[in-house]
């Protein structure tokens, strides 16, 4: 792999057997009640989704822009794709990654499926004056405060998704999944560990995974921002962030999860990623990537060969 382009070690050192071994950190003795409020609370949330047909046919998909409140009544906007045809059996949320979110995921092989692309609050269709879009900001955003650090809210948002998909498709009910990518991922092993109504779902190079190394190694993008941030406020920093491990999260999560974790990876430290599949104590498969947010020579194959362990791992919410 090229590391010319790097002032580090992508790889941080790690053997795909050390990753295989990364544990989990020390959790707050409230961890759980923390979120199981939060998660409660956003159940009470009614969101009256609103749609807006924009493309009748793209890829066999009809395209709609959405539109619901999440929790705080935050305004929430993103894309549903529906097959042109056919009997929709099942549903899927699919959470993008920071400098994601503009355009829904044609590709996903899932035409018998609704298909939710909710943009997280302050990003992409979901942006507000309040928040700052900019992956270096967001993620900071009320980080010095534990119950209104943006991450949490974000994990509401996946909530307040499966409420809103769940009241236009009541049918899909029991047949619903998540796939989440980079923020998407690290936020969904945080919204998964005390969702019910979601039977499957999948991570890929997931985010936010054992702070404590996570704030230690180096990297770029939004985990660099974070660890700037705690070089000057650490003790604040480490006793917010401890409630938003998404690797602790992991450990609560029941049903079966797919993750793609990469053992080379400047923005996700793999050990961080890691962390999160080791921690989930149910049924798991692992897709190890040669590398995430960075190009790489076997990369067209590598999500080809991804695509159709989804398909296959999915299969089962059509039954």
């Amino acid at each position: 792999m090229d590391t010319i382009k790097y002032n580090f070690d992508p790889t941080y050192g790690y053997s795909l057997n050390q990753l295989l071994a990364v544990k989990t950190p020390k959790e707050p003795k409230d961890f759980d009640d923390f979120w199981q409020k939060r998660y409660q609370q956003a159940l009470t949330v009614v969101p009256k989704p609103q749609l807006k047909i924009i493309n009748e046919d793209k890829q066999g998909w009809r395209v709609f822009e959405i539109s619901y409140a999440s929790t705080d009544n935050f305004p929430t906007r993103g894309w549903l794709l529906l097959p042109t045809s056919g009997v929709v059996k099942r549903g899927f949320i699919v959470g993008h990654g920071y400098g994601g979110g503009y355009e829904p995921d044609y590709h996903l092989p899932f035409k018998d499926a609704a298909l939710l692309f909710p943009c997280f609050r302050g990003l992409a269709l979901s942006a507000q004056p309040s928040i700052s879009s900019e992956p270096y900001w967001h993620v900071r955003h009320n980080i010095d405060q534990k119950d209104r650090y943006i991450l949490g809210s974000c994990v509401e948002d996946v909530w307040v998704a499966v409420s809103a998909l769940l009241s236009l498709f009541p049918n899909i009910a029991g047949h619903l999944g998540y796939l989440g990518i980079s923020f998407g991922g690290g936020i969904g092993a945080m919204a998964l560990a005390w969702e019910s109504r979601i039977s499957k779902g999948h991570f890929n190079v997931p985010s936010f995974g054992h702070h404590p190394l996570r704030l230690r190694l180096p990297s770029n993008g939004s985990a660099d921002s974070v660890q700037q941030f705690y070089r000057t406020h650490k003790k604040m920093t480490l006793k917010v962030l401890r409630y938003y491990d998404a690797a602790l999260a992991a450990k609560r999560i029941t049903m079966p999860i797919h993750c793609a974790c990469a053992k080379f990876d400047p923005c996700v430290a793999p050990p961080g990623q890691f962390a999160i599949y080791n921690a989930l104590p149910g049924q798991k498969q692992l897709f190890v990537l040669d590398a995430g947010h960075h190009p790489y020579a076997n990369q067209a194959q590598q999500e080809y060969e991804l695509i159709h362990e989804l398909d296959a791992f999915f299969s089962s919410l059509s039954e």
